[in-house]
């Protein structure tokens, strides 16, 4: 009887070591994963835009779907190149923006 008592304990405590550790490698495997997911270029896109109409009306926009490996010092990261056209004083201005492919933050922005 005691030695059935002890078996189930040692069970029970396998059974709750294993669900245990199964929570919490499914929770560093799902960080992982989000880490390590690209964000949607349109998506970048649109809260770049968002960002520009705060300023005025835009005429145009446009983002290549394409990551882009960029190193820039100890910076490595995929990037997604785009670019917005706007009238400023009634001339056609264009921007070109780079934008980190995992966080969408806007890694650099030039008039051309």
């Amino acid at each position: 009887m005691q030695n059935k008592q002890n078996e189930a304990i040692k069970n029970n405590l396998i059974a709750g070591l294993l669900f245990g550790s199964g929570i919490v490698f499914g929770y560093f495997l799902r960080r992982y994963l989000q880490t390590n997911v690209a964000i949607h270029g349109d998506t970048i896109l649109t809260s770049v835009k968002k960002q520009f109409l705060a300023e005025g009306p835009i005429e145009g926009s446009w983002i290549e779907l394409k990551k882009i490996p960029l190193r820039k010092f100890t910076l490595k990261t995929d990037v997604y190149y785009g670019g917005i056209s706007r009238l400023e004083e009634n001339e056609l201005v264009q921007y070109e923006f780079i934008a980190d492919a995992y966080s969408g933050t806007i890694l650099d922005i030039y008039r051309i």
